[in-house]
């Protein structure tokens, strides 16, 4: 019989530790399960797969998911609402690796397949805003961002939805070229994470901050960026280092011995990440402009 506790770890290192610190409990829970059907199975495998995507082990996050999709005829609610789950947390996968026609289908899919269900038609909208987003479609997007904005509740337990909400409220007013908008959004996400113990949160609300905060010319911008590399390094979120450590490279340009070193960091998250994709993205995804400069070896 399944451990419990392996369930409520790997709840934790996927929203309050390090991400990788829940794949082993997670897989033995899964392994040991009785009940593959069970809203406990389900859930384990959903956090598996949030644990290794955060990981940066995307081709073995599809691989967990995946499944999770694959509903019976007459499937009750809670098979409704992680096979939705699964499928926006693909849709984000697809999106950092810049598939972002492939994460819009996903997105969509969930919003239809769990319509009955608050926390995930709100998942899919705010999904399908930050598709618009990366497909450079501002209006959908700002279309998009008010109506998850509306459907965004206050209730404690959507705690990571509103954090979610203020990072696409950001990118949005970004795209439009609001800069104070989206420092005011992010402001509130991070603050919110901070309380509630959610470290790789904090980072990632912090990376887009700095960014906004760039646009301003506010001269932290570049601190505020560090701090969101080292909190993601020390969790061992390698996507966010990835972009932090990439993004710091280009910013310090003009001293080269800083901009190296930085350089070096994001190849070593680039590598982790580029060891669990699959064969058949591997080359399209080293060659993207945001990954290729970041090579040497």
């Amino acid at each position: 019989m399944a451990d419990m506790r392996a369930l409520q770890e790997g709840e934790r290192a996927a929203f309050h530790g390090r991400p990788a610190g829940g794949i082993a409990g997670l897989s033995a829970f899964l392994a040991e399960s009785d009940a593959p059907a069970s809203t406990a199975a389900l859930r384990a495998r959903w956090l598996l797969g949030v644990c290794q995507g955060a990981a940066g082990r995307f081709g073995s996050a599809a691989a967990t998911l995946t499944p999770l999709l694959a509903l019976k005829p007459g499937a009750d609610d809670a098979a409704r609402h992680y096979a939705a789950q699964g499928a926006t947390t693909l849709a984000a996968i697809h999106r950092q690796i810049g598939h972002f026609s492939q994460a819009r289908d996903l997105d969509d899919w969930a919003g239809q397949v769990a319509s009955d269900d608050p926390v995930m038609v709100f998942t899919s909208v705010l999904g399908l805003a930050a598709d618009a987003v990366g497909g450079h479609d501002r209006d959908l997007a700002a279309e998009l961002i008010d109506k998850a904005g509306q459907l965004c509740s206050t209730a404690p337990p959507w705690w990571r939805e509103r954090i979610r909400l203020g990072w696409v409220q950001a990118e949005v007013a970004l795209t439009w070229g609001r800069p104070e908008e989206a420092i005011a959004a992010l402001t509130r996400s991070v603050a919110e994470a901070e309380q509630l113990g959610a470290p790789r949160h904090v980072a990632k609300g912090l990376s887009f901050l700095a960014v906004a905060q760039r646009e301003v010319g506010d001269p932290n911008s570049e601190t505020t960026l560090g701090r969101a590399a080292l909190l993601a390094e020390s969790l061992g979120a390698w996507p966010l280092v990835w972009v932090t450590r990439g993004l710091l490279t280009s910013w310090l340009r003009d001293d080269s011995a800083a901009a190296e070193r930085q350089r070096s960091s994001a190849e070593q998250a680039v590598s982790i990440i580029a060891a669990d994709l699959p064969p058949h993205l591997l080359p399209q995804w080293l060659a993207r402009p945001d990954v290729a400069p970041l090579l040497r070896s």
